[in-house]
């Protein structure tokens, strides 16, 4: 795979043996005392043993030896970190910097001034990182907190979509259907998909989607019911009627057999794409973060290689009641990082984060080492080996990459024809990729959601445990009604939804809501922001690409 090798050369080795010239690049601070600080790092568990630990490993060496500061590594379980998070503060133990990108873990720290406010600390220690909040102001709109004061460092992303939906058109072309416009088309086309015999064995049991884990965050997003809260009359307010209509579909799927009924069991998700892999299911809804390696290499390939003939598209959302709406998108302005108060060396904290943000810096951590990992081609930086990249590189520098600006740095080694310039399918990966982004960035179409989740803002303590409370009350009301049949109706649900919502507390959730998008919204990333960010990306790619050709 080739990766993108710009404003110069990467640093040669990592291990203190190399005393070349590539190495006295990379130090930093040349002549003053280090000061010693702890920073996070997530451990996924992927470590090979002879490489050491997340904790203690190469590049752990390596940024102490060309790193500003002595950097001792405390590793957090990365799928449920909040509790070792909660743990280390609680206990006076908290790292110096914390990374962690999930803001219900972030945010109840910073409201119990548990981070210290960035804003003189950048000014006064930070070269590179005060230069990215210049040029990206969202960074700083994004980090700032009700007090007005910023407490997280943050990255931009390259923006594309994160969900979609695949359609057998095999399926459609058998039963003479046209791809849904409309839902009340999805509706026709899921029944003709369940009803009809499209794989053609003589047998009922095919289905036309899934009412579990990503197909029903699309179907969801379809009618833009994925959030609770409403703009209207530039007022946030409580919905209601997205999502009685999404759920008075949901139940017509099941109720006439539509959908597999063992859904409820199938948390993650996983029974939903095994049934698609194996030709059983017409729609699928998937989350991605690459669509090349997810969707076509872990999904459609797959589905081609188990049935010969299957052909799929991304389809588009079809318009609903409420609308036309895009998947929602990688969040664009991504705070990842935060002092704790505690830290006795901030200078040294802010000077990290600028030797992380240097050019010689991001570039051995995300390539590693020329001649060993990788080789120039044409300016850009070509894999080795791939087992020995992820397992020397990848593996281990992944989560020290947290404040690295791919939305900034995005160029033609990142688009598939040539980060596959040595695949002979990156001729389809680039079909695929285009086609992924050609459904999905439509900007005429509305956002579906009031802003990206990660930008939602986080309650109090006792507001944000009575809206939680409320949010599993009713969803098990809705999800009651859909598998209830005639004994329990949608209409019905909808009275106890609203009488659970006003007899428990929602009051007081709904007055917080509307307080902070009165008075904060103004300084928050929504989905305007969203939209903004990703139109100049996608300027952005499509002359990248007509410079390709």
């Amino acid at each position: 795979m080739v990766f993108t090798l710009a404003g110069g050369t990467l640093l040669a080795g990592c291990s203190s043996t190399n005393k070349g010239d590539s190495g006295k690049s990379g130090k930093d601070g040349e002549g003053e005392a280090k000061k010693n600080i702890t920073v996070s790092i997530y451990d996924r568990g992927n470590v090979s043993p002879d490489e050491g630990t997340i904790e203690a490993n190469r590049w752990t060496k390596w940024i102490n030896e060309n790193g500003p500061a002595n950097v001792k590594f405390v590793a957090i379980p990365r799928a449920q970190p909040e509790e070792k998070i909660n743990v280390l503060y609680a206990s006076g133990s908290a790292p110096d910097l914390l990374f962690e990108y999930a803001p219900k873990t972030k945010d109840p720290l910073q409201q119990q001034k548990q981070f210290m406010p960035l804003d003189q600390l950048i000014e006064k220690y930070s070269t590179e990182y005060k230069k990215v909040l210049q040029d990206n102001p969202s960074l700083k709109k994004a980090g700032t907190k009700s007090d007005g004061k910023l407490y997280y460092f943050g990255k931009v992303n390259w923006v594309e979509p994160n969900r979609g939906l695949l359609i057998r058109t095999d399926w459609l072309q058998k039963l003479g259907l046209s791809v849904p416009q409309t839902t009340e088309d999805l509706y026709k086309v899921l029944k003709a998909f369940a009803e009809q015999d499209p794989d053609g064995d003589g047998k009922r049991n095919t289905y036309g989607i899934s009412l579990s884990s990503n197909s029903s965050f699309s179907l969801k997003q379809i009618f833009g019911a994925m959030s609770k809260w409403v703009v209207t009359d530039n007022q946030l307010k409580l919905d209601w009627d997205r999502q009685k209509e999404y759920f008075t579909f949901a139940k017509r799927l099941y109720d006439e057999g539509l959908i597999d009924k063992d859904f409820t069991t199938d948390t993650n998700g996983a029974k939903a794409k095994q049934d698609f892999l194996t030709g059983k299911v017409g729609i699928y809804g998937f989350l991605t973060s690459d669509v090349v390696k997810d969707t076509l290499l872990g999904t459609i390939n797959p589905l081609k290689k188990n049935v010969p003939g299957a052909d799929v598209a991304f389809m588009p959302y079809p318009k609903s009641p409420f609308g036309s709406f895009v998947p929602t998108f990688k969040n664009p302005v991504q705070m990842t990082a935060a002092i704790s108060a505690t830290t006795k060396n901030p200078d040294a904290v802010i000077k990290y984060v600028d030797f992380l943000l240097k050019d010689t810096t991001t570039k051995a951590l995300d390539y590693g080492q020329e001649g060993t990992h990788y080789k120039v081609t044409d300016g850009c930086a070509e894999i080795n080996d791939a087992n020995k990249f992820k397992k020397e590189v990848s593996d281990l520098t992944l989560d020290m990459r947290m404040l690295e600006n791919s939305g900034n740095s995005f160029n033609k080694c990142d688009v598939p024809l040539v980060a596959f310039k040595s695949d002979p399918k990156k001729d389809e990966y680039q079909k695929t990729y285009d086609s992924f982004r050609e459904t999905y960035m439509t900007f005429d179409r509305s956002y579906p959601e009031l802003t990206h989740s990660e930008h939602m803002p986080t309650p109090p303590k006792d507001v944000f445990s009575v809206e939680s409370n409320l949010d599993k009350a009713i969803g098990d009301i809705w999800l009651k009604a859909i598998v209830s049949g005639p004994k329990y109706s949608i209409d019905q649900a909808l009275k106890d939804a609203q009488a659970a919502w006003n007899n428990s507390g929602g009051k007081q959730v709904e007055d917080w809501y509307k307080q902070w998008y009165e008075t904060e919204s103004k300084n928050s990333i929504l989905s305007s922001d969203i939209f903004d960010i990703a139109k100049k990306q996608n300027e952005q790619y499509k002359k990248i690409m007509q410079d390709l050709k």
